[in-house]
């Protein structure tokens, strides 16, 4: 049992340096006055904000030449899978619910966690 995620929900990477907001679009998925998420909420650029720098050695945007080798870069989401394991039990729009458990992996490496879903009066299960 989680809390419904909406609008305006803090997220952090664990490969960013600053947190960042969820957004979500306004298309048939209200609670109260604030448009709830789907685990189809994962846009890069849309839906998911940059984390300000990414820290990951892997990303192949920190990666420079020697004798520097590493340095970060800025924040380039890229989150082509939906949320895991959404709330199966609750659909919005035809599609499972993003929970304040659930999380987002990106391509470079890190995983998006829910630090805030925006919300806590709504929990799902």
């Amino acid at each position: 049992m989680g809390i419904c995620v909406c609008n305006g929900a803090q997220l952090k990477c664990s490969f960013g340096t600053a947190p960042s907001i969820l957004v979500v679009l306004p298309t048939k998925k209200v609670i109260s006055t604030t448009p709830a998420a789907t685990i189809m909420d994962h846009v890069s650029m849309v839906n998911i904000l940059p984390f300000a720098m990414c820290t990951n050695p892997a990303n192949p945007a920190t990666v420079r030449p020697p004798p520097v080798m590493f340095s970060p870069a800025p924040c380039i989401p890229m989150t082509p899978a939906p949320w895991v394991p959404g709330c199966v039990t609750c659909l919005i729009g035809g599609e499972p619910a993003l929970e304040s458990s659930c999380t987002l992996l990106c391509n470079w490496g890190g995983i998006i966690e829910i630090i805030y879903p925006g919300q806590s009066k709504t929990i799902v299960s």
